[in-house]
């Protein structure tokens, strides 16, 4: 006698995002009994904390950005879908994409963070973030067009307002970008220019709290 045997179907697990929170959690799967799916609106997994040195010119934004499907290309159990989620929907268990539809049984939330402009988004136009490829690039423009406005400014107050550099935030990247902002000017651009020292430049690290680094421990 025959015994028909019902497989229970596998569980799926989506995961948006792609950063480091989201691939831990795709990685940790590996070997579970789930389908993974991972979606995220780029295609590759940025290595965040040196995106400051992209917005200094010290790497180029190849450097920090890998591929997300080369890094799970050994997990079987697992797909990437390059898409941008619009809505939850909880009761469905759906996610709205640009792609369409996306089920799921399980879902992981990993998709960052944004910068805070804590209530005031016109601020954004005058202070560029700093999260992704696009706003290194964007910072290292406003910076290298600053030196080179100032290299033909004969207006000596305008010329030193070009060269005021303003950063907000003393943890980690405010820190590393401050230095390195510093570094470019004395060192990188030193001899770069012939109207001004690009030394000269003034940079201000501003915080909210009364240390730099409030994160770490004294």
């Amino acid at each position: 006698m025959a015994i028909n045997v019902v497989s229970k179907p596998v569980p799926k697990v989506v995961i948006v995002g792609g950063g480091f929170g989201g691939l831990a959690a795709a990685q940790a799967l590996k070997d579970a009994p789930v389908n993974v799916m991972v979606v995220d609106r780029t295609n590759y997994h940025l290595f965040q904390p040196l995106l400051y040195q992209v917005a200094m010119a010290g790497l180029s934004p190849g450097e920090i950005a890998h591929p997300i499907r080369g890094i799970l290309r050994n997990q079987v159990n697992t797909e990437v879908v390059l898409a941008e989620v619009a809505k939850v929907d909880l009761q469905q268990r759906n996610l709205k994409t640009t792609i369409g539809d996306i089920s799921y049984d399980y879902l992981i939330l990993a998709a960052g963070a944004q910068t805070n402009y804590f209530g005031h988004n016109e601020w954004a136009e005058y202070g560029v973030g700093l999260k992704d490829i696009d706003d290194a690039l964007e910072v290292r423009r406003r910076v290298l067009v600053a030196f080179e406005e100032a290299e033909h400014e004969t207006d000596p107050a305008k010329q030193k307002r070009l060269l005021t550099f303003i950063v907000i935030g003393a943890g980690p990247t405010g820190v590393e970008l401050a230095g390195s902002l510093a570094e470019l000017a004395r060192f990188a651009l030193k001899k770069d220019f012939r109207r001004i020292n690009p030394s000269d430049a003034r940079i201000i690290l501003l915080e909210g709290l009364p240390r730099v680094l409030p994160p770490f421990v004294e």
